[in-house]
């Protein structure tokens, strides 16, 4: 009994510490992500003040902030301005509201991996406060983060379907992954994923009124921005030369080749595994020429700019240290082929890297829309073979906070001593 409480508290000291370092980064305006904190002041201040004066006016005329995320959550932050909340208050609400993310994504591993010690999947879930992008979204309110913790609630739903196989988390899991889009749109498209675990095993009668239920709750949506004509989605994204701006970008080599080799980022903890390695490997034997076919077209079509920003780490180092994408490419073709290991032959995995890849219709990628995302999906709803192995070796959990630290460190010397 001793021992078991002396590891809980182990545990709780490792929670208090890491939330420490959080509100240490608020006081001291720690912003890692860098656009953090002026997007914070310069993007959404200016329209928390507007919607805590004229809620339908800016409303109406939201397009005309350049602003190209959903308004839903600064409506909720305004109403904290109405009642006399001032915006450190505010932003120090919504990062303890960030904190929840954790305890779902917790949620979620229990389900995930029922036959592992709970306080290893805690340990693991605590990871997620070193995150770069988790701090600074959860530091400068952000509605990704909010969007992303409503996401993953509907990913619990979801596991607690495959489990129990009860209608009402069918239900759950799509009202959340509805509040979800309406917070951060890219989400919606997880709605394919989902639907088609439910095409397979309910009857047409439940899946009429699931969907008919998703197009009602879509029509304010398609009201707001085609009837109305507030198209936040195509504001302000640098276009193909300096000062211009375009609206969209359906390069799909671009967005392929980075979020690629972001995945391949964020998988770095798993390639120190030699099981993890040796199957990549296996899978290059065997999938070599087409993968090679695959990334010549790929890289045939790209066109992404420096000039854009954004473009993930490898596509920054690559033109940082060669002044070319050279690395980037090498790189993007390793991410291929891990890529095309998870979804070949498994249609699940690839109506989840499906919308990872066309949810951005925007020209510049930024990495900070894929972390923590990716290690979410990889270890809720993401099949990876022999992944209980990764828990059986405690020493791994130790490489994912070496690995979140020394992003930290890298972070911080591209924020202070590079310009890109």
């Amino acid at each position: 009994m001793k021992y078991d409480f002396l590891k809980t508290f182990n545990v709780v000291l490792i929670f208090i510490a890491l939330y420490i370092s959080l509100i240490v980064g608020f006081f001291f305006d720690e912003n890692l992500n860098l656009g953090a904190k002026p997007d914070w002041y310069f993007g959404d201040i200016p329209v928390l003040e507007s919607l805590s004066v004229d809620l339908k006016k800016t409303l109406i005329n939201y397009d005309v902030y350049s602003h190209r995320h959903s308004p839903v959550y600064l409506i909720f932050l305004s109403f904290l301005k109405n009642i006399g909340l001032d915006f450190d208050l505010i932003r120090f609400i919504h990062l303890n509201i960030s904190i929840l993310l954790i305890y779902f994504f917790y949620k979620c591993l229990l389900l995930k991996f029922d036959n592992i010690e709970k306080n290893i999947l805690l340990i693991f879930s605590f990871s997620i406060l070193l995150s770069p992008t988790f701090r600074s979204l959860a530091i400068w309110p952000d509605t990704r983060i909010i969007g992303l913790l409503f996401f993953v609630i509907s990913i619990l739903e979801f596991l607690k379907y495959l489990k129990h196989k009860k209608k009402i988390y069918i239900w759950k899991n799509t009202i959340f992954l509805i509040c979800s889009s309406y917070i951060s749109p890219n989400f919606s498209l997880f709605i394919i994923f989902f639907g088609y675990h439910y095409i397979k095993e309910s009857n047409f009668r439940d899946l009429f009124f699931l969907y008919l239920f998703c197009l009602l709750s879509s029509l304010p949506v398609f009201y707001y921005i085609i009837i109305l004509d507030v198209n936040f989605f195509m504001v302000n994204t640098p276009g193909e030369i300096a000062g211009e701006n375009i609206s969209l970008s359906l390069n799909i080599s671009d967005k392929i080749l980075i979020i690629s080799s972001i995945i391949l980022f964020h998988l770095i903890p798993f390639l120190l595994n030699k099981d993890f390695l040796y199957k990549t490997i296996e899978s290059l034997k065997k999938d070599l020429l087409i993968v090679g076919v695959i990334f010549t077209i790929l890289l045939y079509f790209f066109n992404y700019q420096i000039s854009y920003t954004g473009g993930g780490i490898f596509f920054q180092i690559s033109n940082l240290i060669f002044k070319n994408n050279a690395l980037f490419y090498f790189i993007s073709f390793a991410s291929l082929i891990i890529v095309y290991s998870f979804v070949k032959n498994n249609l699940n995995n690839f109506l989840i890297f499906f919308p990872l890849i066309f949810s951005n219709i925007q020209n510049t990628i930024y990495h900070k829309y894929y972390d923590p995302l990716i290690m979410i999906l990889f270890f809720s709803i993401i099949i990876i073979p022999d992944s209980l192995k990764f828990f059986n070796k405690k020493k791994n959990i130790f490489i994912i906070y070496i690995f979140y630290i020394l992003y930290i460190f890298l972070r911080i010397v591209k924020n202070n001593f590079f310009s890109i």
